[in-house]
């Protein structure tokens, strides 16, 4: 039962992960306009995350972690509006460095990996019950 336990162990390191990722996609897409305050000023960044395979040792096994959040360095986009508040002294306006359709294809490969993880979470807790059963 011990290699059940860690199936599930793995499992929930994933579905955290992957939730992790889903809130900072949706924080870029809710900011995917977000201009700066100040003429002149740099607009909201677009955010990443990246993750890591690391060994929990208490448990001896490999599970997945956040390895880091970043910023992507990718420039701004640039429009000309002179009469906006933020533009600069040419007159152009910087706009996030975030694309809503690569952040909706992040959001798909991370919903589906939260739910493949929650897939093997539902078939190792009905294999422990089928297990328990047994053993009555």
């Amino acid at each position: 039962m011990a290699d059940l336990g860690d199936t599930l162990q793995i499992s929930t390191a994933g579905m955290r992960v992957q939730g992790d990722r889903l809130r900072i996609v949706a924080e870029n897409i809710a900011n995917a306009e977000s201009v700066s305050t100040v003429p002149g000023g740099d607009p909201y960044r677009r955010k990443t995350i990246t993750f890591k395979n690391a060994l929990d040792r208490e448990l001896n096994i490999q599970t997945v972690k956040i390895a880091s959040r970043g910023v992507d360095k990718a420039p701004f986009q640039k429009k000309y509006d002179p009469t906006h508040p933020a533009a600069d002294a040419q007159g152009y306006v910087s706009y996030p460095n975030v694309n809503p359709i690569i952040e909706m294809m992040d959001m798909r490969e991370a919903r589906r990996g939260y739910e493949a993880n929650l897939n093997m979470v539902e078939v190792s807790k009905a294999m422990l019950t089928q297990t328990i059963n047994l053993l009555k």
